[in-house]
């Protein structure tokens, strides 16, 4: 290693003390949404809920920044919040549906007519109301809905690890190099690959059912997750921000970390709510 390229003790101190919090984050938040999403019903609505305001947030900070207001911001996060509540009360997917594309429209409105470009605050809003609705109708099904989620979040991990280690390893020509110059197509390749063994093996051990049908739907799965991760990669690229927010210590912004969850919610919710059955169910 040439000399200059080694980080320096100034630099590595700085990584360790930047390490304790994000360490100490990443538990607090983990154990609050394993509980939550393990007793389901509110407990998993208001933890989503509360993750949408924040997602809602820090993407009009993003694409407006300065140029929206502290009540603009609170009612465009308010109206975020409102849609997985509403659609937890109402049980019905159509409904999220339904307000994602009123929200959008009344911001797509209301932007226009304070003269800015209408496009992106009724699309941030309207994926963040719909995105997080799926996401707790998924927990609500009755049969399988606590294995829909864990098996969601397991492949949206398994799709970042794979990815990591796979392209540490193998390397060669990047995915999308403008957009994230670390991801590589052997990394991708990696990622699907573990996401498909682990929708394998969870599908096995715990529901046994149509394992086959389940790893497909992973590897779907896995695909948007990549895709999601990108997208608020050139999201924030657009708008020239680093980080959807610091509200996370260590972390970055809730955008930062779920935006491959929300994505990778969308592909079981098509899967569930077109067919009327659980992703474990065929």
């Amino acid at each position: 290693m040439n000399p200059s390229q080694a980080a320096s003790p100034v630099d590595r101190a700085r990584k360790m003390s930047d390490l304790r919090p994000r360490v100490i984050s990443g538990l607090v938040l983990g154990v609050v949404a394993a509980a939550a999403i393990s007793i389901g019903g509110w407990a998993t609505t208001i933890l989503v809920a509360i993750a949408a305001a924040a997602m809602a947030w820090e993407y009009r900070d993003i694409t407006l920044g300065a140029g929206t207001s502290q009540a603009g911001r609170i009612t465009y996060s308010s109206i975020a919040a409102a849609g997985p509540i509403l659609a937890h009360l109402t049980e019905n997917i159509l409904f999220g549906a339904a307000a994602a594309a009123l929200g959008a429209l009344g911001f797509w409105l209301y932007d226009a007519r304070k003269g800015r470009d209408a496009r992106w605050g009724g699309l941030g809003l309207g994926l963040v109301i719909f995105s997080t609705s799926a996401f707790v109708l998924l927990r609500d099904q009755e049969m399988f809905g606590f294995e829909t989620i864990v098996w969601l979040v397991l492949v949206v991990v398994g799709t970042d690890v794979g990815g990591y280690f796979a392209g540490r390893a193998i390397g060669g020509p990047k995915l999308a190099p403008r957009l994230s110059p670390g991801k590589t197509w052997s990394g991708l390749g990696g990622g699907v690959a573990l996401a498909a063994a682990i929708g394998s093996v969870f599908s096995a051990l715990t529901t046994g059912t149509w394992v086959h049908e389940v790893v497909t739907v992973s590897v779907a799965a896995a695909l948007v997750a990549v895709a999601g991760d990108l997208a608020e990669s050139a999201l924030k690229r657009r708008f020239g921000v680093k980080d959807a927010s610091r509200l996370i210590p260590g972390h970055g912004g809730v955008l930062d970390r779920v935006d491959g969850l929300m994505a990778a919610t969308l592909v079981a919710a098509a899967v569930t709510f077109a067919r009327g059955k659980e992703v474990f169910i065929w």
